[in-house]
């Protein structure tokens, strides 16, 4: 399930953004709900909001270290525990944007909320992945003691 979730995401996200890159052209922005929802086509250099805009090598070190890091919790995990889902969606749109900066050497971002900076599926993923994540560390007991467990106690 794990690889089936990141693998979906993945896919879903190349695919919106290839459409995006083929169809419109840069800063192109179609109202979806008018002064509300935009799709707007913007090329990010940077991270999250365009910081380190133009740390492309540095945000592909960090792209593959979140990377090993989430492929190394989840390995550790028991088949029952409940990290698996948050970890997979965090993974996909990792995977999904550091796809765009190895072979684009910038993210493509379309969703325009016109009060906040542009962004894209993978980053949509990445949060609720980390939403979940939390919510399950914080207040999953069980989960709580089972992931101290399996990363300290080996």
């Amino acid at each position: 399930m794990f690889t089936i979730v990141s693998f979906l995401i993945i896919i879903f996200d190349q695919l919106v953004k290839y459409f995006i890159h083929k169809y419109m052209y840069l800063h192109q922005s179609i109202p979806l709900i008018s002064n509300m929802l935009h799709l707007t086509y913007v090329q990010n250099t940077g991270a999250a909001f365009g910081l380190l805009g133009g740390w492309r090598a540095f945000l592909l070190v960090i792209g593959f270290v979140v990377i090993i890091a989430i492929l190394y919790i989840n390995a550790h995990l028991t088949k029952k525990d409940h990290l698996h889902l948050p970890l997979a969606i965090i993974l996909g749109g990792s995977i999904g944007n550091l796809l765009d900066r190895i072979f684009r050497s910038y993210v493509i971002d379309y969703i325009d909320f016109r009060v906040w900076p542009v962004f894209n599926l993978a980053d949509i993923m990445i949060n609720i992945g980390f939403l979940i994540l939390i919510y399950q560390i914080l207040f999953n007991k069980e989960e709580k003691q089972e992931l101290k467990k399996e990363l300290f106690d080996e």
